[in-house]
């Protein structure tokens, strides 16, 4: 365990509005004045201090969320984009060209499964899906064509646990970018710390907290968040995906509540995930002993901060799955819906919804059978009452005696 706070690091950011208001003025602009055309051209050749040009490339609002985001994950910098796919297009094609390769695990989003497979081939780059923990696997299809190792530090929806910190040293190795995405585990994981380059998160989910917009952000070194938006070359400034400025406001406000939310989302997973296993339910979640992940992930996380709110069982099939989901949003457990990190409780069948971009027979390969329930557990204050609620449902649909 690691003994980094990030909520500190949040807590000790402040920024003020111009007239000393507590949360900083939102820059309702896309355009900027100059004084004097010589700082415009200075712009134009680079970042300069405090000088903004137009809204698809800095502005004010959206420097804040960065600058706060780069404290989250411990990096020199940070950029926001306008949702997690728009971070990670911008990335994989800042770093990669025609005739490029990635090494990806194969358990990722559905998303981002997508991208990689069906149309970044379009621009001549290869994606080489493997089993992220088979360290042998990768060493041996990197080559000299191959640019970057993408994981996520907890997978979709299998809730896997990468091994960051031999990732980084096969990364180091053979000088390609580890690039990870946290969506799943900010703030209790920090991957930066563990040897990853290029920090990825989907903000639409734990870090905003409220489901009521989609956005992103890249954390890495000044160095690479430059590349990306250099005015002639970047790719978050030339492909465009910009977050609205009243939605990076709105980011901000809520990314200082995050610890409380991920203590409480992973106190609550914690407690359904040790009853439903009581139960004889398989229950997927990194805080249980039993995950084959657990020792893995105690070694790599800040403390304090619990597990994440990510859990899935197993329901058996599909069937199952789906009048399970049905009783349960009848039963005001959640909402039956895609997504994850709000303060209801979330769920979804992923082979069928965020995971069926994966053929049947590769997600069947991954272990992502039809049956499997995926949840994004709630900031209920008594989880007592949901667990007895969630039993009930089991028994109705014969999961349990």
């Amino acid at each position: 365990m690691h003994h980094f706070d990030p909520s500190t690091e949040i807590q000790d950011y402040l920024v003020f509005g111009e007239y000393g208001d507590v949360n900083p003025s939102i820059t309702d602009s896309s355009t900027y004045t100059f004084l004097n055309p010589k700082t415009m051209e200075e712009l134009f050749a680079g970042e300069k201090e405090g000088c903004f040009l137009y809204s698809r490339h800095w502005n004010p609002t959206n420097k804040y969320l960065a600058d706060a985001l780069a404290k989250l994950e411990d990096t020199e910098a940070a950029i926001v984009t306008a949702s997690g796919m728009g971070a990670i297009s911008a990335t994989i094609l800042q770093i990669c060209q025609s005739g490029d390769e990635i090494i990806s695990s194969r358990t990722i989003y559905g998303g981002t499964y997508a991208l990689f497979k069906n149309f970044l081939p379009k621009f001549g780059i290869k994606v080489n899906f493997v089993n992220i923990s088979d360290f042998n696997s990768i060493e041996e299809i990197i080559s000299d064509k191959t640019k970057i190792i993408y994981t996520e530090s907890i997978s979709n929806p299998l809730l896997e646990i990468a091994d960051i910190p031999n990732l980084a040293k096969i990364s180091s190795k053979y000088n390609l970018k580890l690039v990870v995405d946290n969506t799943f585990s900010p703030i209790f994981l920090t991957p930066k710390h563990l040897g990853a380059d290029i920090i990825i998160h989907s903000l639409t989910k734990f870090i905003n907290g409220t489901s009521d917009c989609v956005a992103g952000c890249v954390c890495s070194s000044k160095e690479f968040i430059n590349q990306l938006t250099d005015i002639n070359n970047g790719a978050s400034m030339l492909l465009g995906p910009v977050l609205d400025s009243y939605r990076a406001a709105s980011i901000l406000k809520n990314l200082h509540s995050l610890h409380i939310r991920m203590k409480k989302h992973g106190e609550n997973a914690q407690f359904l995930a040790e009853k439903l296993t009581e139960l004889g339910i398989k229950v997927f979640y990194p805080g249980l002993k039993t995950h084959k992940g657990h020792q893995l992930l105690n070694e790599m996380i800040n403390e304090g901060f619990g597990y994440g709110g990510m859990m899935v069982i197993d329901a058996q099939t599909k069937d199952k799955a789906d009048e399970l989901m049905m009783i349960m949003q009848q039963e005001k457990v959640g909402y039956l819906a895609v997504s994850l990190g709000y303060f209801k409780t979330l769920f979804s069948a992923p082979g069928h919804s965020t995971s069926s971009e994966i053929p049947e027979e590769e997600r069947i390969q991954m272990g992502l059978t039809d049956g499997l329930v995926r949840f994004s557990i709630g900031l209920d204050n008594n989880i007592e009452k949901t667990f007895e609620r969630i039993k009930k449902c089991l028994f109705t649909v014969g999961l349990i005696k």
